[in-house]
């Protein structure tokens, strides 16, 4: 599997197992691959989260009876509580490292200990605000304005890369205050430059090119070492041969850290979907995982030019090929639950019409009525398909048959799913009405227009489909239309222009 990738096993559930026993059969199913596993209680509440080298062995130990009886009491405490787990397979156990750390960070389960800080990892602190900054190292990430590296999984590594770039670029490591000359202590790398000389654009630029290399972008530096290494051993000096083995293997190790917290960056856009649409299948109990929801709403102002979206997630992200948008047609006047009646009914009817897949999941904006009226539309066309409504001005979910509306923490990931799949519908419908009332008021001056009726005016923008075109319009191109002629066109085409 490529870096970064995170696959969720088929076995992934929230439904609560009733017994160890049917929890053993689920170890059986997990892959001997790294990655990370989350515990939950019979409420479906994460209370543990655990890395593995191996998923199948490191969960299968928590359902050995041999072991029990060497567990702490904290480990039983645990074992009595879990009722189902879920697993993340990654690449590399460097990548599980960081997702159990991430992980802990957002659920904070009652049985974590560890992980709550970047305590356990060294890093690299550079405080810009200095007038000659200097790489320090920290063990805490504070929101101070400096800009931190890492954090480096082996500390050892970093400390004698750190050393190296102090004699290769030319910088200052550790201590405080103003620098003395005996601060800069310069090897064959560079030319010596006293202190008073050095400026500190010139500085600056060193400065740059030491953060470029905690980036990991070493490689260049690597092929010296390795050139320099290779002179040494044969020239017999292997004194200086071992020091710069040991310095290429610590540049290496911080280019595997930088493309590990690569891979941190990444995880937000990766697991956060899965995350989300994993929590939305628990907490409405839906059948199978929701990786396709279709949303939709209504956008009317006072019942004129009455509109709706109908927009699709995939796997938590949107998917605008299958957008669309409606003017509503048989709904006259400010009436929103009809207009949702008819938007979803004609979605569906089209969707089986064209063979097309049917969602996980539809959510419609609004409460019980726009939910019944989706509800009853879709009994209407005999189609069956899990429904329900989110209110905005509370955020609650309502579902069919169910009498008291679902109302979510504000921080549940299944509820920032359907909320940013409520915001988009919303989003689209505003545009897709904001522009039919563009459109009708620069067609409305047509309606000025001395022996131009009705007829003749919808011939004239269906001939030249807006009235941009209508303007650029010739009188001969006018005269071109069914029924205008040449006269007429004439009246029109000064008419627009002076307009």
């Amino acid at each position: 599997m490529a870096s970064g990738c995170i696959e969720i096993l088929p076995t992934d559930t929230y439904a609560p197992a009733v017994a160890h026993i049917s929890l053993k059969a689920k170890v059986r199913e997990l892959p001997n691959k790294p990655g990370v596993y989350l515990m939950r209680d019979r409420l479906g509440r994460v209370i543990y989260i655990g890395k593995a080298r191996s998923l199948r062995k490191r969960v299968g130990q928590y359902f050995q009876p041999s072991r029990e009886m060497r567990w702490d009491p904290k480990t039983r405490a645990l074992l009595d509580s879990i009722a189902d787990f879920e697993t993340f397979v990654v690449a590399s156990e460097p990548e599980a490292l960081l997702l159990e750390s991430k992980l802990v960070k957002e659920y904070k389960p009652h049985y974590n200990v560890l992980l709550k800080d970047d305590k356990r990892f060294l890093l690299v602190k550079l405080d810009s605000s200095e007038e000659y900054p200097r790489f320090k190292f920290a063990r805490l990430k504070k929101d101070d304005g400096a800009r931190y590296f890492g954090p480096f999984a082996h500390a050892a590594a970093v400390r004698l890369a750190m050393q190296w770039a102090r004699k290769k670029y030319g910088v200052l490591v550790q201590g405080t205050g103003t620098p003395k000359t005996k601060d800069l202590k310069y090897s064959a790398y560079l030319v010596p430059v006293p202190l008073k000389d050095l400026s500190r654009e010139e500085y600056g630029r060193r400065v740059e090119q030491a953060c470029d290399f905690l980036e990991g972008r070493n490689q260049d530096a690597l092929a010296e070492l390795n050139q320099q290494m290779a002179t040494a051993a044969a020239g017999k000096h292997f004194e200086k041969a071992a020091e710069l083995r040991d310095v290429i293997g610590s540049l290496k190790e911080i280019a595997r850290t930088a493309r590990e917290r690569k891979f941190a960056r990444d995880l937000p856009a990766k697991i956060a979907p899965a995350i989300e649409m994993l929590d939305l299948q628990r907490a409405l109990s839906l059948p199978v995982l929701p990786a396709h929801i279709e949303g939709f709403d209504i956008s009317n102002i006072s019942g004129t030019l009455s509109v709706a979206s109908s927009v699709c997630f995939r796997d938590g992200k949107p998917h605008k090929a299958h957008y669309r948008h409606y003017r509503i047609r048989t709904v006259t006047g400010s009436d929103d639950f009809a207009a949702m009646a008819e938007v979803v009914g004609r979605r569906y009817v089209r969707v089986r019409e064209e063979g097309g897949a049917l969602p996980d999941l539809v959510m419609v904006d609004g409460g019980a009525g726009q939910l019944s009226a989706a509800v009853r539309a879709l009994s209407e066309i005999g189609v069956q398909l899990p429904v329900i409504g989110l209110a905005k001005q509370m955020e609650e979910i309502y579902q069919p048959g169910v009498p008291e509306p679902l109302q979510l923490p504000s921080n549940s990931p299944a509820l920032h799913l359907i909320q940013r799949l409520r915001d988009e519908a919303h989003r689209f419908a505003n545009a897709y009405h904001q522009k039919l009332r563009q459109r009708r008021i620069q067609e409305s001056v047509l309606d000025e227009i001395t022996g131009l009726g009705d007829k003749k005016k919808v011939t004239l923008l269906k001939h030249f489909g807006s009235i941009q075109r209508l303007r650029a319009a010739g009188v001969a191109e006018l005269a071109a239309a069914p029924g205008i002629g040449p006269i007429l066109a004439a009246t029109v085409k000064t008419f627009l222009e002076r307009s």
